[in-house]
């Protein structure tokens, strides 16, 4: 197997493994910190964070790996940022039809992620067998920007369903809008 493969195969199994503790990190350890990169309820809006999060972690992983055994391949951390980022409309695309129809449905939206978690994981191995992009600085400013807006939205939702939470009628960290 040859070592691209291996290592994304790697990061699609700590993504996917860590979408479950990044989905209750808040509600266990409610601070700011982890308000940016978990979601603060259940509203769809805030589960992205999950998404985002996890293949960002497992990039990391996957970096820490690369450097490890010195291998030599490019794009680690541009791959992974850009894999995390367009796992979100990914997962949108294939979840939203599916909820308008059916409604919430746990074993059908843990199957999307993990098919998101595999098509971002495609494009990141597609990415990173590319010539180098010299864009591996610039990932950590990209995720800094992201994270940015994922907090602003969990302070200041704004007034559309895909920020209520459905469970609580809440949008963002505990906003009540019944009143």
């Amino acid at each position: 197997m040859n070592k691209y493969i291996k290592l994304k195969l790697i990061g699609t199994t700590i993504a996917f493994l860590l979408t479950f503790p990044i989905h209750f990190l808040y509600s266990k350890f409610p601070n700011i910190i982890t308000s940016i990169i978990s979601p603060v309820n259940e509203s769809i809006a805030e589960h992205m964070k999950i998404l985002f999060t996890s293949i960002l972690i497992a990039g990391v992983i996957q970096k820490l790996i690369v450097i490890k055994k010195n291998l030599k391949i490019n794009n680690v951390c541009i791959s992974n940022f850009i894999a995390a980022l367009l796992s979100i409309p990914i997962f949108l695309i294939m979840f939203l039809p599916l909820y308008k129809l059916i409604g919430e449905n746990l074993p059908i939206t843990i199957i999307i992620m993990f098919i998101a978690i595999i098509i971002s994981e495609l494009i990141s191995l597609y990415i990173m067998t590319k010539n180098d992009l010299k864009l591996e600085n610039k990932a950590i400013i990209f995720t800094i920007i992201i994270y940015m807006i994922f907090y602003t939205l969990t302070i200041y939702p704004p007034d559309t369903n895909f920020f209520i939470d459905p469970i609580n009628n809440t949008k963002g960290i505990k906003k009540d809008i019944s009143k």
